[in-house]
């Protein structure tokens, strides 16, 4: 192996490893310059948006935060509230406001706003008022921060991703949904609670969508760098295919069990996103598993769709996405999973 001039790695006949591993993003845009001074906006003051803004501040992840919401007291009050803990926290600004133009050249705005489900009400009507509400939400950040990457929380994500990029009309590597990368976090913990082994072992990936269609990546789970699924059948131990798709069923059901007891998620979510945030803005090219422009990947070519892939995450943004290998059966549940997220889609006349 040698390196090119660019000090790539080339591999035989002078194939750039970089270029085989990840397949880069359609349309892709330069990043921004890099500045020693990094600004995030956090829109919606609600317990996910403060969860997230918490542990931005608490990681010394941003040198300015900015809060957005639309209730103004509300707003107030939690802006003072993380003001006061000053003392105890790495220097940052804390600014909020219910006008977008605090946002203004923002490196990053996290989107958490979404309205509330009513007793009784579709989902697909819900989802048309959350898409009202990104039409009020997103071209304001767009005037003001031009150069920004959104990355959406508000659910259902993969939707409202997609949503958030026709409004925006960024390039796709500059919108990110947050995806499964919590919903991977959940699948590493519980299997590594099985096999009793350090869930930061485990590399594992939930992908498809953040809901009741995503797709386990058992074929491509290892520990230690050993693959799991044919260590198994390499050294005849059996194992029960209802045992991993319960261990899934507990993934998928995680979220709504919290819900239950608590009334909302909150902290999870937090350190999830903050994760991504990390990535992105110190461009330590970590993969996560986050909902990206899927056409053309893994047999997904019907329309335009966002859903989670192990992507890799830099100051650019979505640096390309991994070429991780699937079984036929994974890249069928896959491709089932892209069609159940079309069809809502085309539904919203967006």
């Amino acid at each position: 192996m040698h390196k090119s001039a660019s000090g790539s790695s080339l591999g035989p006949g002078g194939l750039d490893l970089t270029q085989a591993f990840f397949k880069p993003i359609l349309n892709a845009a330069p990043p921004s310059p890099t500045k020693r001074h990094s600004k995030i906006s956090v829109i919606g003051a609600g317990n996910v948006g403060m969860a997230i803004a918490q542990t931005i501040l608490t990681q010394d992840l941003a040198d300015e935060l900015v809060l957005v919401d639309a209730k103004p007291d509300k707003l107030r009050g939690e802006m003072l509230d993380l003001q006061h803990a000053a003392a105890f926290l790495p220097r940052t600004k804390i600014h909020a406001s219910t006008d977008y133009s605090v946002t203004v050249g923002s490196d990053l705005c996290i989107v958490t706003a979404g309205a509330r489900q009513i007793a009784g009400e579709s989902r697909l009507n819900l989802l048309q008022r959350n898409v009202s509400l990104f039409r009020s939400i997103i071209p304001d950040l767009v005037r003001y921060s031009p150069d920004t990457i959104l990355l959406i929380v508000s659910n259902p994500v993969d939707v409202l991703t997609y949503v958030a990029w026709k409004l925006s009309a960024f390039p796709s590597n500059r919108v990110i949904g947050s995806g499964t990368n919590l919903d991977s976090s959940r699948f590493r913990i519980l299997i590594a609670d099985h096999l009793d082994v350090n869930a930061q072992d485990v590399q594992a990936y939930i992908v498809g969508e953040h809901g009741d269609s995503s797709v386990a990546l058992w074929s491509s789970i290892s520990i230690g760098g050993v693959p799991v699924l044919s260590f198994l059948k390499s050294q005849q131990i059996a194992y029960e295919k209802e045992t991993l798709e319960n261990i899934h069923k507990e993934v998928i059901e995680g979220a709504y069990e919290v819900i239950r007891l608590k009334g909302y998620t909150s902290w999870a979510i937090g350190y999830s996103v903050a994760s991504l945030v990390r990535s992105i803005l110190r461009d330590q090219r970590k993969i996560h598993p986050v909902s990206v422009i899927a056409k053309g990947f893994y047999g997904i070519d019907g329309g335009q769709v966002f859903l989670s892939l192990p992507a890799q995450l830099g100051r650019g943004g979505v640096l390309g996405v991994t070429n991780v290998h699937l079984t036929e059966d994974e890249a069928q549940r896959l491709r089932n999973s892209a069609t159940t997220i079309l069809e809502v889609q085309a539904q919203l006349g967006v």
